[in-house]
């Protein structure tokens, strides 16, 4: 059957991917019919309405859908449609209680026009009563006009397309606001925006009865999106301050934690403990259905990982005769990190880590010019599904989401990154996106190939 999608008109490269994976994670095929990023409605091809609703229940990024009644590029074929489709249908709503509105895009109409459309429609015969709160049922007019600007004294313009629904379910925009950063115990200027972290649990397919790990946990965020969903969350951070210890005075819980009790969805997080990517305690077993990450990027300070800088192997300081490791307080020592390295690690943990079928998404850096695109990392046991941008100007962010191929699947010569060795002692060594980020954010020295003209 069709449906219309009415997509919120943001994070459009996010939209198709998200619903695709609430399909797979309900068990059932949607088809894209009719869509493009610039426009909020989206016409699919979806079992019968239980799918429909199934999958919309859970979108963050869709406000509704809709059964197909009939769709034109003016009234009169619109209205011709809906009889051909539907007309043997209308006596089963003849006397339910139902509201008829209009959704325009891009446009508007007054009072006494959407009046005047709506009666339009009076050859129905629906005879039931006019419930404009919780009808029967509730049918909505469409209506996308050309986007662009309309001069004073001009005519307004036709739509492009009109289509006729009726509703069937509604999306989870509401639990943005419920999530909202603004309205949450502890954060700091890492933590990730209620809507895409949402968005990015979606991807993975969070799940009740599913563990989920996070390996830069931070102060929670997607912990607070994956237990929202029912997903039995765990995580690790290199710096444990946003998860450890208590309020001495009160004796309640701080940092990541109280997020999670704040919302009653404690229950849902296992722990989490104090570590790196490359130097993990997690046994290589198949044990996690997902994995969702936002590594840091390294440009606010340089990555860093476990270790010493020079890679030799140290004697143990000994205090009062204990190893000053074993004492209570110690800080283990840290050299940095090449980012490209960082992410071929996380691809490579969660190849040996995520269960059959298994997702990860993972946030990664770009920028809008040529020169400073970071290619996408793959792994042989892995199959990426879809790529989705963030813009922020001069610099872009991509959730890149793949699936744990079968065994039977891989490919022993299938394509791999292929990453040189790089070599440096600093975080500009070792971080091409952070090197190219701040020399982009400056103005070129005077007499610099740069800033030179052509004679």
């Amino acid at each position: 059957m069709e449906y219309l999608i009415r997509f919120a008109q943001v994070h459009e490269s996010f939209r198709q991917p998200e619903i695709e994976s609430l399909a797979a994670l309900v068990g059932t095929n949607v088809e894209f019919l009719a869509y493009t990023e610039n426009t909020p409605f989206a016409i699919v091809k979806l079992q019968d309405e239980a799918a429909a609703r199934a999958v919309i229940s859970r979108s963050i990024l869709a406000k509704g859908i809709y059964e197909v009644w009939g769709q034109g590029q003016t009234y009169e074929e619109l209205h011709s449609d809906i009889r051909k489709r539907t007309e043997a249908r209308w006596s089963n709503f003849k006397s339910m209680s139902f509201k008829f509105s209009i959704d325009s895009y891009a446009g508007k109409r007054s009072a006494k026009d959407k009046t005047q459309i709506i009666h339009s429609f009076s050859y129905m015969d629906f005879q039931g009563p006019i419930k404009m709160t919780d009808p029967d049922e509730e049918f909505c007019i469409f209506e996308e006009y050309p986007r662009r600007p309309v001069k004073p004294g001009e005519a307004r313009p036709d739509p492009n397309v009109i289509y006729f629904g009726r509703w069937i379910a509604c999306g989870s925009r509401d639990v943005i606001d419920k999530y909202d950063l603004k309205k949450r115990n502890y954060i700091s200027t890492t933590s990730m925006d209620a809507e895409l972290t949402l968005v990015t649990a979606n991807m993975a397919l969070a799940a009740p009865g599913k563990v989920f790990f996070d390996p830069f946990v931070g102060t929670g965020s997607f912990c607070v999106a994956m237990a929202h969903f029912g997903t039995h969350t765990m995580g690790s951070d290199i710096d444990g301050r946003s998860f450890s210890g208590k309020d001495r005075q009160k004796g309640k819980s701080i940092g990541l934690v109280s997020n999670l009790e704040q919302y009653g969805i404690q229950q849902y997080y296992l722990d989490a403990f104090i570590s790196d990517l490359t130097n993990t305690p997690i046994r290589t077993t198949r044990f996690l259905d997902g994995i969702i990450c936002d590594p840091p990027y390294g440009v606010r300070e340089g990555l860093k990982v476990l270790g010493s800088r020079d890679g030799k192997k140290k004697e143990p300081f000994l205090i009062d005769g204990v190893p000053s490791h074993c004492l209570d307080g110690f800080i283990a020592p840290k050299k940095p990190y090449s980012f490209d390295a960082m992410l071929d690690d996380i691809l490579d943990f969660a190849a040996r880590t995520l269960v059959q079928g298994g997702r990860i998404s993972l946030w990664m850096p770009t920028a809008n010019e040529n020169d400073v695109e970071l290619e996408i990392p793959s792994n042989p046991h892995l199959e990426l599904l879809s790529v989705c941008v963030q813009p922020f100007g001069n610099w872009s962010r991509r959730l890149l989401t793949y699936r744990l191929l079968p065994d039977g699947e891989v490919s022993a010569s299938g394509p791999r990154r292929q990453r040189e060795e790089i070599n440096g002692v600093n975080a500009d060594d070792l971080n091409a996106f952070r090197r190219k980020y701040f020399t982009k954010s400056k103005p070129s020295p005077k007499g610099s190939p740069e800033n030179r003209t052509t004679q």
